[in-house]
């Protein structure tokens, strides 16, 4: 049974979430929330930063690990009343002034004798006689059976109860609303710039019969094997093992190239004609640099990273060197000067910006070229 509502970026949905729970917390609109997705696509994220942003305690239940007494709670006889009391799980929202997210994770792979169980709290908020305070919001999550996961048909007793969210993979979502702020590795971020084809290929392994295939939760892994494991054979095993042999040999290639040209540290300490000459000369490497530099970029750091972003586009005519005339340098800057500017304006580093020359040509240029 397909989903059938418009799909939403991840970064989307975390927004829809965002003005849910905003509209729930004034008291307008008490509902429950369903995201779909495939494996990896970073449903868990959506939930964990929305947490993080609205400062809620995050009860966390997966629902393939749990039975119906694990949410119902036990029973216990109170011999003074002659009445059965049921001792409620510890893990369920309660308190009614602190604002919290009750996520209940994987539900279309949870047994069906657990869904009946799970309807009171997506309808009714409550389980048994236990019901969840105004100030707990409800997101569930899961695979669809065509995603190749475990999972189960919803029917439409439970569909019917939920707001539903599609989720699918974007590149450019991804890369701005979570590989940078994470910080993950500048080469696994060029490599996706560039093959954005790569972020997410569950439906074309599914078609070949494979096993492995990429997706943004395994970028992510590959970044920390970058970062962690110094040893290229056993790195390059790593990245296989989690992307897939053929994304992993296409992406070593860019990474060698990178890994060779790519020096963030030494440019920012050099000056003048001595930084000129460590540009990396390919698209791979300049891509790579920007996103370097942005991860770098903070209040010390900032002026020398706006002098180098605004260098950039004048590389053709610094280095005498015909691939540089190839390249979209102008844009590459923009590119980066874009992403810089709204990590400063995050941070209020924006003063910066302001008391920046390189960055006063840059605008000017811009605007004398009717781009402004």
């Amino acid at each position: 049974m397909g989903v059938n509502t418009m799909p939403v970026s991840t970064g989307e949905a975390f927004e829809v979430l965002l003005h849910g729970w905003e509209a729930q917390r004034s008291g307008g609109m008490m509902v429950s929330w369903m995201l779909h997705g495939r494996p990896g696509i970073g449903k868990t994220e959506i939930v964990q930063q929305l947490a993080e942003r609205t400062g809620s305690m995050l009860f966390d239940l997966r629902l393939t690990t749990i039975e119906p007494q694990d949410l119902r709670g036990l029973p216990y006889y109170d011999h003074a009343s002659q009445k059965t009391v049921w001792y409620r799980p510890e893990d369920l929202p309660d308190d009614p002034e602190r604002p919290a997210i009750l996520f209940l994770d994987e539900l279309t792979a949870a047994a069906p004798n657990l869904q009946p169980t799970v309807y009171g709290l997506l309808q009714e908020r409550r389980v048994g006689r236990h019901r969840l305070p105004p100030s707990a919001f409800i997101v569930a999550a899961g695979n669809r059976v065509e995603d190749g996961a475990v999972a189960y048909e919803m029917g439409t007793a439970l569909s019917d109860r939920l707001i539903h969210l599609n989720l699918r993979a974007d590149a450019p979502d991804w890369l701005l609303r979570y590989a940078l702020p994470q910080g993950l590795h500048p080469t696994v971020i060029a490599f996706i710039r560039t093959r954005p084809d790569l972020l997410e290929t569950t439906e074309e392994a599914l078609r070949r019969g494979q096993m492995i295939a990429c997706t943004p939760r395994s970028w992510a892994r590959v970044s920390t094997i970058l970062q962690q494991v110094s040893d290229r054979r056993m790195r390059d095993v790593m990245v296989a093992g989690t992307v897939g042999e053929a994304a992993a040999a296409e992406f070593a290639l860019i990474a060698d190239d990178i890994a060779a040209t790519v020096q963030v540290t030494e440019l920012l300490a050099a000056r003048d004609s001595a930084r000129t000459r460590l540009y990396p000369a390919t698209m791979h490497g300049l891509t790579a640099l920007i996103y370097g530099l942005v991860a770098m970029a903070d209040a010390q750091t900032l002026p020398e990273i706006i002098e180098i972003m605004a260098e950039i586009r004048h590389l053709g005519r610094r280095r005498d060197e015909e691939v540089f005339l190839r390249m979209p340098l102008a844009e590459l800057s923009g590119y980066g000067f874009e992403i810089l500017i709204q990590k400063a304006l995050d941070n209020g580093w924006q003063h910066v910006f302001l008391q920046s020359r390189a960055y006063q040509a840059y605008a000017a240029e811009r605007r004398a070229a009717g781009l402004e």
